[in-house]
């Protein structure tokens, strides 16, 4: 995740930033021999998703899944994410294993099936989570058996990537906010060979704190980051002061694309609707008292500060809904009925 003491120093023009972007990460693609086109992700045609998650093992089985997807589509979005997450026992564990709450391989082929039918592309960003999520993040793994680790992490990566490849997913996460182990580029580098191997479309990293430090994005194709900055160090739905508070990442980002001639997704990003998301978006318990107009304007100052960048790829929204689930709660991220939709729908359905 992000913080506010990355900020590099002040920023050019707007202007003059995009262009200098633009020339740096063509130039960088003709030295590199030229990556091909992200589907969905090139100029004018950036990445517009939310992640679906799911934490029941039926949870993509129902109706519920159809109406989201529908609702996401109508919005103006034109990728969806899923996210199947497995499970370790404690940070220093060295096995990854499903739970009763890992959604199933039958329910998965469906939701990419469906997506596909409606038109969506599908993002597959498996996950992995610890047995108490509330005391320990995936940010904190660290097995005392680093390589019994990996070993077990690729089974679990690589069995999502053959069904990824067998489904026909158009774009595939590595790894997701594993800071903690990011550090080690020939374990990243066997896993990513492992993914090829049985994966041929887009690969990329969801790096959180640890975003400027991975040291495998030349093996990717996309740099991915979930993007949770702190914006204010109070509740605001001031949108000025949250673009300017976003400003200081914009010369950093086309910075780093320039580098790796890669383009940069947002993975994830999102907003609960509570007093004080702005502080720190990340956090799912900020208060007890809701907030749309804070959660929307959060949205505004992202999309208005990002939207025209040539390096930026596009953002997967942190999210619309969880299945079986159809309806947002008045303090979680979803933006379904909130002011948040009103301002999705304006920059990506008109």
């Amino acid at each position: 995740m992000w913080s506010t003491s990355d900020a590099l120093d002040r920023p050019v023009t707007r202007a003059v930033r995009a262009c200098l972007g633009l020339v740096l990460v063509t130039i960088l693609l003709a030295v590199l021999g030229g990556q091909a086109p992200v589907a969905g992700a090139e100029p004018g045609g950036q990445q517009r998703g939310f992640a679906l998650p799911s934490w029941q093992v039926d949870g993509y089985d129902g109706p519920s899944l159809d109406q989201s997807l529908r609702e996401m589509s109508a919005v103006g979005a034109n990728w969806v994410q899923f996210t199947p997450t497995w499970s370790q026992q404690g940070r220093n564990s060295s096995e990854v294993f499903p739970t009763a709450r890992t959604v199933s391989d039958q329910g998965l082929r469906r939701a990419v099936t469906l997506a596909h039918t409606l038109g969506l592309n599908v993002f597959l960003k498996p996950h992995i989570d610890l047995t108490d999520p509330l005391r320990d993040s995936r940010n904190t793994i660290n097995p005392n058996d680093r390589a019994a680790w990996f070993d077990s992490y690729t089974a679990f990566i690589t069995h999502y990537a053959s069904m990824a490849q067998e489904s026909g997913v158009e774009q595939f996460a590595v790894g997701t906010e594993l800071s903690s182990v990011s550090d080690d580029r020939p374990a990243w580098l066997r896993v990513i060979g492992a993914v090829r191997d049985r994966y041929t479309g887009t690969l990329t990293y969801a790096a959180g704190r640890d975003w400027d430090r991975v040291p495998f994005w030349d093996a990717l194709d996309l740099i991915g980051i979930d993007a949770y900055p702190s914006l204010s160090s109070g509740p605001t739905a001031d949108v000025p002061a949250l673009r300017q508070a976003f400003e200081p990442y914009v010369d950093k980002l086309a910075a780093m694309s320039a580098t790796y001639g890669r383009r940069v997704l947002f993975t994830e990003a999102g907003f609960t609707s509570q007093d004080g998301t702005t502080t720190d978006p990340s956090n799912w318990r900020i208060s007890r008292t809701p907030n749309q107009a804070e959660q929307s304007a959060g949205y505004e100052a992202l999309l208005a500060t990002f939207s025209g960048q040539p390096w930026w790829a596009g953002v997967f929204w942190w999210v619309w809904i969880t299945p079986p689930a159809i309806d947002a709660e008045p303090l979680d991220f979803s933006p379904r009925g909130k002011a948040a939709e009103e301002v999705i729908r304006r920059w990506w359905a008109s």
